[in-house]
């Protein structure tokens, strides 16, 4: 036996392998679902409200809160999916979700307003 220790292998692609084991992954992964879920409600609301009646313009108005409400908690959830990323905790496919629900709620405010 040598008296270095061994170090772990680099991974592949530069990032840092995940040392923290999956306690990390696991608070990363959970944080990320409820973050995604706020959004996705938003995106849900804001496509729901639709306009039944032509006199009737608070229900536009109350879709477009809720896809403007919907950008920002999307935003929140794109960095905080970018930290865990870079970390080494989760997949670039988490990516995904995020640029999914901002585009759905940039298509609500734009080219798919009631």
């Amino acid at each position: 036996m040598s008296d270095t220790a061994s170090s772990p292998a680099p991974a592949q692609g530069g990032r840092r392998p995940n040392t923290t084991g999956p306690a990390g992954t696991v608070v990363g992964a959970v944080l990320l679902l409820l973050a995604h879920t706020v959004a996705g409600y938003l995106v849900f609301l804001a496509y729901m409200a639709g306009t039944a009646n032509p006199w009737e313009p608070d229900a536009a108005a109350h879709s477009g809160i809720a896809a403007g409400l919907a950008l920002p908690v999307t935003g929140v959830s794109a960095l905080l999916t970018r930290g865990f990323v870079r970390a080494g905790r989760l997949r670039r496919w988490w990516y995904a979700l995020p640029v999914l629900l901002g585009l759905a709620a940039l298509l609500r405010l734009t080219v798919l307003a009631p």
